[in-house]
């Protein structure tokens, strides 16, 4: 397992908490997902051969939001 922090621009409340998690923990290969509103940022465990970093970055900005 990886771990990665990816900031996240565009974050207003919980409900968009709640919905970069659940973008995230749905990809194959994430294990675990924590999405800060504060920190504006997730913290992403994943099995590196089965999903890259740039597929998480991916999915946040399909959801909406800005991330690197």
């Amino acid at each position: 397992m990886e771990n990665t922090v990816i900031k996240i621009q565009g974050m207003s409340c919980q409900g968009c908490v709640k919905n970069i998690t659940g973008v995230l923990t749905a990809l194959s290969g994430v294990a675990s997902a924590e999405v800060s509103l504060e920190a504006a940022e997730a913290r992403v465990a994943f099995d590196a051969q089965v999903v890259g970093r740039a597929a998480l970055v991916a999915a946040i900005e399909d959801a909406g939001f800005d991330a690197e």
